[in-house]
């Protein structure tokens, strides 16, 4: 028995298979956020973009009465009367199309590259990531994360074992995250779709309790190494959820920016402001009271984004955990009046709306952030350098 488990060891190590936490839970969380943002949320933004210009600079009639998606127009662009800004407009448009039609596989693949699968394996991963994706549904995010982790070590297991190494691989990874989509995805998906759709029940339900909640869970998420987006996303975390996640984000990023500006100056400001307060993690290990600070301030924005503003995020999910980072919440919370309007439930976008969005992201987490650091600094609490980046 003894024996038998040395050479399975041996046979996980050579095949770089590792069963840890870090590596399934922080590492391919981490890419299939990456991988979202690559596909479904920069798709999102440019769609937007494209969107609004057509607003302002509509298509003829003829044109739009011909029924051809954007990317048909766009290849028949001289059989109609299109001015340049049209054009822009139609190709952000497609762009964004294709963008988010590959999110399924484009989540699969970062989950593999960052588990080290050999080539094989992870181009046969596009397909596994486009059946988990459709299969999951509303909760396709977690299934691509599950399947994909486990597709990929099977793909890795059997890669270069055999002399058909060209079908072997192929075959048994997408067969395996094939046959797991359709076992599990489904139930998965209505699985996190359910507790989704719970706490954005419950943020309705009790404004105050849940705004404080999930802005300080998302917010801490967003710090640690792992990914608030992908969880959000996994969540399909939107509504007045979404807003909450999102100032819980806003706070830390936007309040560590603000709070270690005298040790780290502009270009502390700049990259933890709209990168990521995940830099501040090494100081916090060290000295976890700097933590303190943007966690208040995460409990006070929270509930002020539920309560005050009806501050929702109706746009991508994954945004709600985005923060300031590129102002993807912030786009995410626009792109999300957008739709509301365009469905009828919301007529239309008021200076009371951005007032909040304004408040909730950059003012009130700036100001807050700076008061409990102060606070903290004359306690002791922080000391001359426990802010500062390397």
């Amino acid at each position: 028995m003894k024996k038998t488990k040395n050479k399975f060891t041996a046979f996980l190590e050579r095949k770089d298979i590792v069963f840890s936490w870090k590596r399934y839970f922080i590492d391919a969380m981490g890419a299939m956020a990456q991988g979202l943002f690559a596909s479904l949320l920069i798709g999102t933004i440019v769609g937007t973009i494209g969107q609004q210009l057509l607003i302002y600079f509509p298509l003829n009639a003829d044109v739009a009465a011909a029924g051809l998606t954007d990317a048909q127009l766009l290849c028949n662009i001289n059989a109609y009367d299109l001015s340049f800004v049209q054009v822009i407009a139609l190709f952000l448009n497609a762009m964004g199309t294709f963008a988010k039609g590959v999110a399924g596989p484009a989540m699969a693949v970062s989950i593999a590259y960052v588990l080290k699968a050999p080539n094989l394996v992870l181009f046969s991963m596009l397909a596994v990531g486009a059946a988990a994706n459709t299969l999951g549904g509303a909760g396709g995010p977690l299934a691509v994360l599950i399947i994909a982790i486990v597709a990929a070590e099977l793909g890795k297991m059997v890669s270069k074992e055999t002399k058909v190494d060209i079908l072997v691989t192929p075959l048994v990874t997408i067969g395996s995250g094939a046959l797991l989509s359709f076992l599990l995805a489904p139930w998965i998906g209505k699985a996190a779709s359910a507790l989704g759709q719970f706490i954005m029940w419950a943020t309705e339900l009790q404004p105050l309790l849940m705004g404080i909640l999930v802005s300080v869970v998302v917010g801490i998420a967003l710090t640690l190494p792992i990914s608030s987006a992908a969880i959000c996303a996994a969540l399909s975390l939107t509504g007045l959820a979404g807003g909450a996640a999102v100032a819980g984000c806003c706070a830390q990023m936007v309040g560590f920016a603000v709070m270690s500006f005298k040790e780290n100056k502009f270009g502390g400001l700049v990259s933890q402001g709209i990168g990521t307060s995940m830099l501040q993690m090494g100081n916090i290990v060290k000295n976890p009271k700097i933590w303190i600070a943007p966690i208040l301030t995460s409990a006070i924005t929270g509930p002020l984004a539920t309560c005050l503003f009806k501050l929702q995020m109706n746009g991508a999910a994954v945004s709600s955990g985005m923060g300031t980072c590129g102002f993807v919440g912030q786009i995410g919370v626009y792109t999300g009046w957008l739709n509301d309007i365009s469905a009828g439930t919301k007529t239309a976008i008021t200076a009371f709306d951005w007032i909040g969005l304004i408040l909730i992201s950059f003012v009130l987490p700036a100001v807050l952030t700076f008061i409990f650091g102060q606070i903290e600094r004359k306690l002791g609490w922080i000391k001359e350098g426990d802010l500062k980046l390397n």
